[in-house]
């Protein structure tokens, strides 16, 4: 019994990112090789996250602008021909404003963007819902994700994205709420637009569990995360 409450406990302090950085790499290594434990930082997570839609909005602090500023880089003297009017360039200048905006502000403006479709890509009638992908603990948004019931799931890096070292790469993952475990939806290299179909998932809903983690080379040799839990986030309805 005492095991059980110290394995709780670790779950609980790993997912609200209390743990020292030690105490943290000790919990991702017991990731690899202990079901359960992933079991209950799973289960954390269902309990916890959903407190983002309910956060009160914060101010913009001071230096947000300016950080925004320098990480878009200088204004362009002329923009290229035609970019204006992509809807892809649009989308990528407006998430990476919507990241420096925080949560409540991210909502709305992406609700506004309901109507705006990437190149190609038909309207979906099904409910869109927006996934701000968050380091464990953290509040800046490093990755979105943007889903349509029988459209398309967009992952879209925002901000600044954790190292990748050699031998190991980024896996893509979603799970249901109330799923017993996620589904891979493939490897992401730093920096780059992953886009699935949503036939491909196991479901999509509002409170769906989205998630980076950092695997081995090739991907998750087990079917199921082994390493640490990068960023992640759950789905709002838009």
């Amino acid at each position: 019994m005492h095991e059980h409450h110290e394995r709780i406990a670790d779950a609980g302090e790993y997912v609200l990112g209390t743990l020292g950085f030690a105490e943290r790499q000790a919990v991702e290594r017991r990731l690899a090789r202990e079901p359960v434990l992933l079991a209950e930082v799973y289960s954390w997570q269902d309990r916890l996250l959903g407190l983002h839609a309910h956060t009160m909005p914060m101010a913009v602090r001071p230096g947000v602008w300016s950080r925004i500023e320098s990480q878009l880089g200088p204004h362009p003297a002329a923009a290229p021909v035609g970019a204006a009017n992509d809807p892809s360039w649009r989308s990528l200048r407006f998430w990476r404003l919507a990241a420096g905006c925080g949560l409540a502000a991210s909502l709305v403006l992406g609700s506004l963007l309901g109507l705006q479709r990437w190149p190609g890509t038909a309207p979906s009638p099904g409910p869109r819902y927006l996934v701000l992908l968050q380091a464990p603990g953290a509040h800046d948004t490093g990755w979105v994700v943007e889903a349509a019931a029988g459209g398309m799931v967009r992952l879209v890096p925002v901000g600044p994205t954790a190292a990748v070292p050699p031998g190991k790469t980024l896996q893509f993952w979603t799970k249901p709420e109330g799923a017993s475990r996620p589904t891979s939806l493939g490897l992401v290299r730093a920096g780059q637009v992953v886009e699935v179909p949503a036939a491909q998932l196991p479901g999509l809903g509002a409170r769906q569990l989205f998630e980076l983690t950092l695997e081995p080379e090739g991907g998750s040799p087990v079917g199921r995360p082994t390493g640490p839990i990068l960023f992640v986030g759950r789905a709002l309805t838009l």
